[in-house]
């Protein structure tokens, strides 16, 4: 799925809404991660914490309507892309470590971990891994005769 500059300001934007719940503290309290559901045919973008609140909505205007099959896996790439890009304003909530954002579907099914904060914890992906068991599988070869 391409993704057009506007879709990008607009997760960012949602962003920034997020973090504006969870302002910064020298000692945060809060326990909670953040549940991004959206949905393909209104193109709703939703925050919600792990008591069901909701944080904040947005419409991303290019997922309106999408009804592909990869629809969700298309979107988790760009979700992650755009929340890494904008990994200090993520990281500088005032929510108690480790906390992640976990993409959703409407029913609230976990579809992915979209990032996960922690200072000692990192979530490999998928784009990452990909090609390692043919690297594997050709260092042994090389390895054993």
């Amino acid at each position: 799925m391409e993704t057009n500059t506007q879709t990008v300001q607009q997760i960012e934007r949602f962003l920034k809404k997020v973090s504006q719940k969870f302002p910064h503290t020298s000692e945060p309290t809060l326990l909670t991660d953040i549940h991004v559901r959206v949905t393909q045919e209104s193109g709703d973008l939703m925050a919600f914490d792990d008591d069901d609140n909701e944080i904040t909505r947005c419409v991303v205007e290019e997922w309106i309507g999408n009804n592909t099959d990869d629809f969700y896996a298309d979107i988790t790439a760009v979700l992650r892309k755009v929340i890494a890009a904008n990994k200090e304003l993520v990281e500088s909530m005032g929510i108690l470590k480790p906390y992640s954002f976990v993409l959703e579907d409407d029913d609230k099914e976990n579809i992915a971990e979209l990032y996960v904060v922690d200072d000692e914890t990192m979530i490999i992906s998928g784009d990452l891994m990909q090609g390692l068991d043919d690297d594997l599988n050709d260092f042994l070869k090389q390895l054993l005769p």
